[in-house]
């Protein structure tokens, strides 16, 4: 079972050893990088890929790690005891299985998706150290104990907004997506728009690395930003010419609400423009 990349998402040769090396060691991936690089949407790709079913957790700020295992519905249970409903004597049909439950019962080998794990409270990785290492956890409500059937490939991401404990990570693989360059950029732009004029990829991808550059920025501008923004140049048929003229280059680029996410941004961004008017 090896991973080499599929025709809807590129990788980078480290990637693809990344997720190999996951495989063969029987451990979690801890995928890193900058909001927009294709961290989740990886683990979306080798599942299909590989053929496997695919599992998604999706973290926030609330979530427990007792919810990817299982969750007992003890409200729903007292008030079918009130109403003499018969299924109240078994405590099996109170228990919600959770994301990992359903991918440890899987026959076949899967793929099991954390989304944003650094979302949740301080706690929450150690919480999973055991069931991660072992791939099993115990059902206090019936007293049974649940075993993966196949183990699981697991992908953890992480957009670095809390640190993550020692012993979790020492159980882990990791990798940092590090930012497309321009032409691995081209590549991923070939993907979503095949037949993009050269022209106009070549002019937008300066302005956008030229954007990605500006000292003091609060949010650098992503891969699914860019995306966004060439969907928008393509579907207000923006010309090439526009982002390549002198004037345009003192001013601000059409559209760049796909690129540039907050005020104190756009306020630097025109800051920028005035100060190169004013030194010409």
């Amino acid at each position: 079972m090896r991973f080499s990349g599929s025709t809807t998402y590129v990788t980078t040769r480290d990637l693809n050893l990344a997720v190999n090396a996951a495989i063969t060691l029987q451990r979690p991936l801890l995928i890193k990088g900058e909001p927009g690089t294709g961290k989740t949407m990886l683990a979306e790709e080798v599942a299909a890929a590989l053929g496997l079913p695919l599992f998604q957790w999706h973290i926030k700020s609330t979530t427990k790690a007792q919810q990817g295992l299982y969750e007992y519905d003890a409200v729903s249970r007292l008030r079918d005891s009130q109403l003499g409903e018969a299924r109240v004597a078994d405590i099996g049909s109170y228990i919600v299985k959770g994301v990992l439950w359903q991918a440890f019962e899987c026959e076949t080998a899967s793929v099991v998706l954390i989304d944003e794990i650094d979302k949740a409270d301080i706690e929450f990785p150690n919480d999973l150290l055991r069931e991660l290492d072992r791939m099993e956890f115990f059902v206090y409500e019936t007293r049974q104990t649940v075993r993966a059937r196949q183990r699981p490939v697991v992908f953890i991401t992480s957009n670095n907004e809390k640190e993550l404990p020692d012993a979790f990570l020492r159980r882990c693989f990791f990798h940092y997506i590090r930012f497309p360059d321009k032409e691995t950029m081209k590549s991923i732009v070939d993907v979503h728009f095949p037949g993009l004029k050269p022209a106009l990829l070549r002019e937008a991808l300066e302005v956008f690395f030229e954007l990605r550059e500006i000292p003091g920025l609060k949010k650098k501008p992503s891969t699914s930003e860019l995306l966004d923004w060439l969907k928008l140049l393509l579907a207000e048929d923006i010309p090439p010419d526009v982002l390549r003229s002198k004037d345009q280059k003192a001013a601000i680029p059409p559209l760049h609400g796909a690129l540039l996410k907050n005020e104190q941004d756009v306020h630097l961004f025109e800051r920028l423009i005035f100060m190169a008017r004013h030194n010409r």
